[in-house]
């Protein structure tokens, strides 16, 4: 599901089983990162699917990278290996005004 910056702080806020994942290259992530997330970078490929096969599929997933492309499709894939609950960050990291730290 697709949710605005707002939409996803708050519902992250109120949610007690969110995990954050970020989906962006090392580099991108040494650029700094949204706080407690953890990273699975997305060119990854078959990697990135095996890692992220291995999380707890009951926990809520707010998924964000760069710009928003490279989360929705993170987002369908984890839809497809049976995760209930992903919301993408529309405009990822580069439009995100919330809290941010390094890594």
């Amino acid at each position: 599901m697709d949710l605005n910056q707002q939409d996803w702080l708050d519902q992250l806020q109120k949610d007690t089983d969110a995990v954050i994942l970020d989906v962006r290259t090392e580099d991108e992530w040494n650029d700094g990162i949204i706080p407690g997330a953890v990273n699975i970078d997305i060119y990854k490929g078959q990697g990135f699917i095996y890692e992220v096969d291995q999380l707890d599929k009951s926990k809520n997933y707010y998924v964000y990278c760069k710009a928003g492309g490279r989360s929705a499709q993170a987002c369908a894939i984890m839809g497809q290996l049976g995760f209930g609950n992903t919301y993408n960050l529309v405009g990822g990291f580069t439009q995100w005004e919330g809290e941010k730290v390094m890594p």
